[in-house]
């Protein structure tokens, strides 16, 4: 490993950490609406926000890691393993369009960064709209059995486009895009965060 590669590997898990404590901000700081027992927060926008920045494997331990220990600190260590599993999935499928089917961290015009930027977390907090209540069947179906929570997550999985779920995914696709738009300029211009998935960086639009 060279010391370019060195360097560039500690500074993705220097911002891996940072996305992870934002994470975990964003879950256990602001304040959760509970809306048709969904809850709105805005960790996922974190989560995604992680993989726009790091790609899929670091932006989605990050938010794998913070969002679990937010879980364990607020009383829900039950729920740390599969919060973990679903925030992975998140960063890794808005990782596997935003950086390899897109090369969104390649140079393009503005248009096209915004529109395959919105792509991208729409396809992560989309799929986990059904993924995360279909895994909590799973979970207490056959791991760890309840009849009573098995059927809530199969209800919860039948609603999926319900208004809560829905305001959900897309407030935190909004608040994601955002943030991401208005740091992807400042950070590649400043030299602060490189290419993810090119050896060497290039110019960055706007």
């Amino acid at each position: 490993m060279t010391v370019y590669e060195k360097n560039k590997t500690l500074l993705k898990l220097t911002y891996s950490g940072l996305m992870a404590a934002l994470c975990y901000v964003g879950y256990a700081v602001f304040p959760a609406i509970n809306a048709g027992g969904t809850k709105i927060h805005l960790g996922n926008a974190f989560v995604v926000l992680g993989a726009l920045l790091l790609g899929g494997v670091y932006g989605g331990l990050a938010g794998a890691v913070g969002l679990s220990l937010a879980d364990i600190l607020g009383g829900y260590s039950a729920s740390a393993p599969r919060t973990f599993i679903c925030k992975l999935v998140i960063a890794l499928i808005v990782g596997l369009v935003a950086h390899k089917i897109s090369k969104l961290s390649h140079n393009h015009p503005k248009t096209y960064i915004v529109k395959w930027s919105i792509i991208s977390a729409v396809a992560g907090l989309g799929f986990n709209c059904v993924f995360e209540p279909a895994l909590k069947y799973v979970w207490y179906t056959i791991l760890t059995p309840n009849a009573e929570k098995a059927a809530s997550a199969i209800k919860a999985l039948v609603a999926v486009t319900t208004y809560a779920t829905l305001i959900n995914a897309v407030i935190n696709s909004v608040v994601a895009v955002v943030i991401y738009l208005a740091l992807r300029p400042i950070l590649y211009r400043s030299g602060l965060l490189g290419e993810i998935d090119a050896d060497k960086p290039q110019t960055v639009n706007a």
